[in-house]
């Protein structure tokens, strides 16, 4: 870990979460008005469970490592820094670090009255020993 260089705080260990997670995460609020922004860290191998972004979508800004974002019946697709993914509602998605490197993403919740996140199943280790 102490070579894995990012602009925004690590924060604490993701625990509230901890259980739509394979792997440790890492969250830092960023800010909490306007537009609630927090700064995901993944370890290696670490990604959250499928899950659904009811009424309001998401935004990830991929800032530091490698990772990676799928959407059900889609391919994996690689992130590096700089890369951009909006999420629209009702899709069934996941996001992570590669099996080899930390990753880190600033998530934003696209604010929508009732907006809700649907946590479903894990990504296999199947399905992800599958990818790169």
């Amino acid at each position: 870990m102490s070579d894995f260089k990012q602009i925004f705080p690590l924060g604490e260990k993701n625990d509230a979460f901890a259980q739509y997670f394979i792997g440790q995460s890492y969250l830092a609020p960023l800010t909490l008005e306007g537009v609630p922004s927090f700064n995901v860290t993944f370890e290696p191998g670490c990604r959250n469970n499928w899950h659904i972004h009811h009424k309001g979508g998401q935004i990830l800004f991929c800032t530091a490592g490698t990772g990676w974002y799928q959407e059900e019946g889609k391919p994996a697709q690689l992130l590096k820094p700089g890369d951009v993914v909006n999420i629209p509602a009702g899709v069934n998605h996941w996001h992570g670090a590669t099996k080899d490197s930390w990753f880190a993403h600033i998530a934003l919740s696209v604010p929508a009255e009732g907006a809700t996140t649907e946590w479903r199943g894990p990504v296999t280790d199947e399905e992800y020993s599958k990818l790169g």
